[in-house]
């Protein structure tokens, strides 16, 4: 509702317009940047899964690497190992 509001739309036309232009919701563009920078920081080695969990927005690790396993097919810990 707010980034509606900010950009002078209703919710509905604001989703319908970002769906068609993007081929996702906003909230699906959101969870995808969140889980490129958790790949991205994982990739740097400076912190650890549960610390870029928390970096990228989850208060919850279970749920992070829920998350991670369903994006790219592994989980965080197995993706350090790869990376």
């Amino acid at each position: 509702m707010e980034l509606a509001r900010a950009v002078g739309m209703n919710d509905r036309k604001l989703k319908e317009g970002f769906r068609q232009v993007f081929g996702t919701t906003v909230f699906g563009c959101l969870h995808d940047y969140r889980m490129e920078q958790a790949r991205s920081l994982l990739r740097e080695r400076q912190l650890n899964v549960k610390q870029v969990a928390r970096v990228v927005g989850y208060a919850s690790p279970t749920s992070f690497h829920a998350a991670f396993c369903k994006r790219f097919g592994m989980t965080p810990g197995a993706y350090l190992k790869v990376s």
